[in-house]
């Protein structure tokens, strides 16, 4: 009679389905998030410019200047001036002129350009590794037609930005695990070097880091340059990238990994074949207890040696992000990138642990409870000090407390601490399951003779169908026919797995603290692609000083003032901008002249529109202004006086309707 495994139960089924849904479900709210995620801005940004956005000028300057938030990297072909041809105007030579905390690059241009407006466009790579472009315009002479269009990608957009995002969450995915498991085998389950699942996480996890950061040095001169995928593969470009401070830091990342290699060797095999399990169940102990002295000492010795070669190199690779991301620019460095360090551990120990816990709770039977009482320790731990490192560095990138909600770097961050408080909240759950399953047990040796005998009972309770009980010799069949010894085989591994899952089941406890690890770690999931989208965001210091620098427009002597307004009165066709141009943008009589625009750059035609000039530190003003219509959306007025230098702030009334009115402003600084 054939003898037939017995079929796994229906709960069995539904919890073997439940991991790869949840992991569909958990990739479909990442690709969400990055689609929904605005293109982040780099740190370093552009704050000012000679000549300025729309400026006009008399005579052609000798060069074009641009002054910078943070250190950049530029080449000469990172600044382009282009004629109303389309024609290169400038030398391609790149001048430094920083000087101490000032940070400008310029380009010379060349003698006897003709009147007309010309585009200035200008790439650079920001400090912190994120590409930075623009463009803008100025006139020589006058306003002219221009067949060079704007570019509508910037650097860092498009596909490749893409690709390139996904591989640096893969990254931080991969090494948060590979830090995390194997602290955790380390620190917490000995055991579980031994243990396939984990072998398979670990190894995994490493693959993933190493695969991740070849993409992104192979994506890295498209990703900055032109946004092709063709030139991924552009040697020439590869080189280019390698001479830089990210591309460096990625090739260090790759040595690095090699190392970690190594260590991965020596843990899963030396180390593992010392915790081997003891029986087909793998409950045995962590260590065993019948070794000698000697051996005792010679694993105590590996454990430290693996200890403190895999924290050097798991430091340097968190170093490898350190050393080109936001923590290397900006205010103390020297300070910051240690902490990032020591971050970027706490949170691959917390999270990574998690996850191999999570892996052990679902693949291996058995876990010990004192390792999850031990990892919850780890835990709180890693939690601690990546509050503490968090702390410095939302002060240091943010600022204020208006930046923390009045930039976008400030509202990530505020997500990020949410979805913190989501986790520990969670964590806090597994604790109190963590605290069930070894309250009432008793230590050592009492506590694995309890669990044998729970084992034991649950086990005969097991239903084993009349065929399997009736199996023949194995023996006997393996003599006579080795494919009927195969079956048997797989027939008995299948039975043991189908008790194995009946005894974890039949403890709720176990049970559910499994659900809440794997809570964790799903908001985790989220958590990961917040903070990767955060690395590359603006952080609010660097935003609101931009915003600080460019909310003044700065008049040049023989240069017309130019600003452009946008507005929104709320009502139908409501919407469009305003430019103004005050000439000679100086102190006494000037011109002044406003156009109305729809968002798609047509002429708008007004009911009516006001301007005023008021002096706030002299408490002069408003003086107001009642330009005349010159043509359709243009009006002009002669003859505006500005007595005094200093801020002028420009008040622009914009009347769309008899109902629909609003108040537009900028400042000017004039003298």
């Amino acid at each position: 009679m054939t003898a037939t495994a017995p079929t796994p139960s229906t709960a069995r089924v539904r919890a073997t389905a439940l991991l790869p849904r949840l992991t569909l479900v958990l990739a479909a709210l990442l690709a969400a998030f990055f689609a929904a995620a605005a293109p982040a801005s780099a740190h370093a940004a552009l704050t000012a410019s000679d000549p300025t956005d729309g400026a006009v000028v008399a005579t052609a300057p000798a060069q074009i200047t641009l002054s910078f938030s943070e250190g950049v990297a530029m080449n000469g072909d990172s600044i382009r001036v282009l004629d109303p041809q389309g024609k290169r105007v400038d030398t391609g030579e790149l001048r430094d002129l920083c000087s101490g905390s000032i940070i400008r690059y310029g380009t010379a241009l060349r003698p006897g350009l003709p009147d007309g407006t010309f585009t200035v466009a200008w790439q650079a790579i920001s400090a912190d590794s994120h590409p930075v472009s623009g463009a803008f315009t100025f006139s020589i002479g006058a306003p002219s037609e221009t067949a060079v269009s704007l570019p509508s990608r910037t650097a860092g957009d498009g596909p490749v930005a893409v690709a390139y995002g996904i591989a640096r969450y893969v990254a931080y995915a991969g090494f948060a695990v590979l830090v995390g498991a194997a602290a955790f085998i380390l620190l917490c389950w000995r055991r579980g070097a031994a243990q396939r699942p984990m072998q398979r996480l670990v190894v995994r996890a490493w693959v993933a880091l190493t695969v991740a950061t070849l993409v992104m040095l192979l994506l890295r001169n498209p990703y900055t340059g032109s946004g092709n995928f063709a030139d991924a593969f552009d040697l020439a470009g590869l080189k280019a990238v390698l001479e830089t401070k990210s591309g460096a830091s990625l090739v260090s990342r790759l040595l690095l990994l090699g190392a970690a290699a190594l260590f991965i060797t020596v843990l899963f095999g030396s180390y593992a074949r010392r915790h081997t399990p003891d029986g087909a169940d793998g409950s045995g102990s962590a260590a065993d207890s019948a070794a000698s002295e000697e051996d005792a000492k010679g694993e105590s010795d590996l454990v430290f040696g693996l200890g403190i070669g895999g924290t050097v190199v798991a430091a340097g690779i968190a170093a490898t992000w350190a050393l080109s991301e936001h923590a290397s620019t900006g205010i103390q460095p020297a300070l910051a990138m240690p902490v990032d360090i020591v971050h970027l551990l706490a949170v691959a120990t917390w999270l990574g642990g998690l996850t191999a816990l999570l892996v052990a709770l679902h693949k291996v039977p058995g876990i010990e409870r004192s390792a999850i009482r031990r990892f919850s320790t780890v835990a709180f731990t890693s939690v601690v000090v990546l509050a503490c490192t968090g702390t410095y560095q939302a002060w240091r990138q943010v600022g204020s407390w208006s930046a923390l909600t009045g930039t976008d770097y400030g509202r990530l961050l505020l997500v990020k601490i949410g979805l913190v408080s989501v986790v520990v909240a969670i964590a806090y759950t597994s604790r109190k399951w963590t605290s069930r399953l070894v309250g009432g047990q008793a230590e050592g040796k009492a506590e694995a003779e309890v669990e044998v005998t729970d084992v034991s009972r649950e086990t005969s309770s097991v239903s084993v169908s009349p065929a399997a009980e009736a199996l023949p010799d194995t023996s006997e069949a393996v003599a006579s026919d080795p494919r009927r010894a195969a079956q048997l085989a797989r027939q008995g591994a299948a039975r043991r797995t189908a008790r194995e899952k009946q005894v974890r089941d039949a403890d709720p406890d176990r049970t559910g603290l499994r659900r809440s690890v794997l809570a964790e770690a799903g908001v985790a999931v989220v958590l990961l692609a917040v903070t990767t989208i955060l690395t590359s965001t603006e952080p609010g210091r660097a935003a609101e000083l931009e915003a600080g620098r460019g909310s003044t427009a700065t008049a040049v002597p023989d240069r017309a003032v130019k600003v452009t307004l946008p507005f929104d009165t709320g009502g139908e066709n409501g919407k469009g901008s305003v430019r103004l141009q005050l000439d000679p943008g100086r102190v006494g009589a000037n011109t002044l002249h406003v156009w109305a625009e729809t968002p798609d750059g047509k002429p708008l035609d007004l009911p009516e529109l006001k301007v005023s000039f008021t002096l706030e530190a002299k408490e002069i003003g408003p003086l107001p202004v009642m330009p005349e219509r010159a043509a359709p959306g243009h009006w002009t007025a002669s003859g505006v006086q500005l007595p005094l230098t200093g801020d002028w702030r420009i008040d622009v009334i914009v009347r769309t309707s008899d109902i629909d009115q609003t108040t537009v402003q900028k400042n000017v600084k004039i003298g």
